[in-house]
């Protein structure tokens, strides 16, 4: 192998890693939407926003938590 592979393998782990912790927080969020934004986001605007979204009815506070969990920075 090259070097040039070598340096390769770590972003490409590291994408996978990410990737599995997403689907992770996306079947938290199904479960208990306002866990999957704190695992995200921690407590924050849209922790309590995803609270009061999942009081008000489960769908909207799971719409949420996928929302901020697929967006990205």
């Amino acid at each position: 192998m090259t070097a040039a592979t070598d340096t390769k393998r770590p972003a490409a782990s590291g994408r996978n890693a990410e990737g599995k912790a997403d689907i992770l927080r996306i079947l938290l969020a199904i479960l208990l939407p306002p866990i999957g934004v704190f695992l995200q986001v921690g407590f924050g605007l849209h922790f309590w926003l995803n609270v009061i979204l999942t009081l008000l009815g489960y769908v909207p506070g799971i719409i949420h938590a996928v929302w901020i969990i697929l967006r990205r920075d």
